[in-house]
């Protein structure tokens, strides 16, 4: 139930912001895609960089926890950075590359007595190797994109179970048995870059093999999309359907683009515009725009990195309106001190951001500032300097929000009880996400609450009256049980 109306200004008042000019979002000021770029990179470097690290919170810290340079989070921001630097060849990044080899996580070997690691960090910190050796060039950085590789190829704990070609994501199996599309996927594309890098045909072999074993038990049957997880308790394999990650879909997409560089065989290539054609009809939001469900568990760059190989190497015009729109809408999510959050559809971030949020963003702008660097950048379809603010306590399920505009943001706390699983479902005007992810609000790595944080954004493309209703999903051992606490609201009008 609605507790009121009030503009943004009482918004900010509400979150304890500084109003900024009068509003909590105020008009940005024009700027080109290669003006943005630029900009993105000055944030990176002053926001998100320390020497050869990544602060993983900005702009406060992640709690107890230290800069890193290792799995997932940093290590796509390491290929946001890449980006730039493989589109405009600058130079300036250079230094920043060689810091992060420099302190870049090794692997050794993988045996029965000695194998703590979760498959899927190994596989993330071989790609950001190579991505620094094809910046620098650098011995160190290819052999840890090799022994990262090989601590999982050779490994004998997680291709195990009752469909040991995909792996477990834990030695073993762990607790909850999940196999993740996180570590394969990302074998696929490691395995590929190292081919390209080193000319080895064995990695290609390997590349191709595991690529049909995704498309074996990760492809969803309906849909080219894949979901992320599949539970093998060692006499059946399940997958947890309809949960299509950014991240994984987009290495995917990549990967079909460069096996087909690779063998010659169109097939491939067929698969990446089939599931970046998904991506663009099922993975947005009513205006058109990538709608990002998690709260910071998956990560974009992969996706935006797929999209940019399918519209400049595979000549996919489609691929390359997805990434103009998106770059258009994301515009007006940047913060007057330059900051992005995981919403390419919804208003600048007002708490704080972790480096599993922001990369998909300067990935973003890095792609738009090389291919439209004269364009303007302007998002002309929604401002969100003209939102009002609605506070309206909503904890429990289910539940509803229903407001008249053309644009919406949910905020909430993530991680306000840290670290528990919980979700809620989330049907837009009576029709569930087709990500079934919904709202993840405690599943937080920065192991502390954030408040202020944009929970769900979604926008339309013209006003209308439209209801959100927040449900309890079914619990599992990745998801849990049910889990809400909105706050409040604010809506473009």
């Amino acid at each position: 139930m609605s507790r009121g109306v009030v503009t943004v200004i009482g918004l900010a008042a509400a979150l304890g912001c500084s109003t900024e000019g009068n509003s909590l979002w105020p008009q940005a000021a024009p700027m080109t895609f290669r003006q943005s770029s630029d900009a993105a990179l000055q944030t990176l470097k002053s926001a998100f960089y320390a020497d050869g690290n990544w602060n993983m919170c900005v702009p406060t810290k992640c709690g107890f926890l230290p800069d890193d340079d290792f799995d997932w989070g940093a290590d796509s921001l390491t290929a946001a950075l890449y980006l730039r630097w493989s589109i405009e060849k600058d130079s300036s990044v250079v230094p920043m590359i060689e810091a992060l080899d420099a302190n870049g996580a090794a692997y050794g070997k993988c045996t029965d007595t000695s194998c703590l690691e979760w498959s899927d960090v190994p596989l993330w910190d071989s790609i950001a190797g190579s991505h620094e050796h094809l910046v620098t060039g650098s011995v160190s950085s290819l052999h840890r994109a090799v022994t990262g590789f090989g601590f999982v190829d050779t490994a004998n704990q997680f291709g195990r179970g009752a469909c040991p070609e995909i792996d477990y994501q834990m030695p073993g199996g762990g607790s909850i048995q999940v196999k993740t599309l996180e570590t394969d996927s990302n074998y696929v594309k490691a395995a590929l870059l190292l081919h390209q890098i080193t000319g080895t045909a064995s990695y290609l072999d390997k590349a191709v093999a595991k690529y049909a074993s995704v498309r074996k038990w990760f492809l969803d049957p309906a849909v080219a999309l894949y979901t992320v997880y599949v539970f093998d308790d060692g006499k059946t394999c399940t997958p947890l359907p309809h949960r299509f990650y950014g991240s994984v879909n987009g290495n995917m997409i990549w990967s079909g683009v460069a096996l087909a560089a690779a063998t010659g065989q169109p097939s491939f290539l067929q698969d990446a515009v089939a599931t970046a054609t998904a991506v663009k009809e099922h993975l947005s939001d009513a205006a058109g725009i990538y709608a990002d469900l998690q709260t910071d568990d998956d990560v974009v760059e992969p996706l935006i990195e797929g999209m940019y190989a399918l519209a400049t190497q595979g000549k996919q015009t489609f691929a390359e309106d997805w990434l103009l729109a998106n770059a258009r809408a994301m515009s007006g999510a940047r913060s007057t001190s330059g900051l992005y959050g995981r919403f390419f559809d919804g208003p600048p971030p007002a708490g704080q951001i972790t480096e599993w949020q922001a990369n998909g963003a300067f990935a973003l702008a890095f792609v738009a500032g090389g291919l439209w660097p004269s364009q303007s950048a302007t998002d002309n379809a929604v401002a969100w300097s003209e939102a009002q603010y609605v506070a309206d306590d909503l904890s429990t399920l289910p539940s509803s929000i229903e407001f008249t505009g053309r644009a919406i943001a949910v905020l909430g706390t993530i991680g306000e009880k840290c670290c528990q699983l919980g979700e809620a479902r989330v049907f837009v005007d009576g029709v569930e996400t087709f990500d079934r992810t919904g709202i993840h609000q405690n599943q937080s790595n920065a192991f502390g609450p954030a408040p202020d944080s944009i929970l769900f954004a979604w926008r339309w493309p013209t006003p209308g009256t439209h209801t959100l209703r927040f449900e309890a999903g079914p619990p599992d051992a990745k998801d849990g049980g049910p889990f809400l606490h909105v706050q409040g609201y604010t809506y473009v009008p």
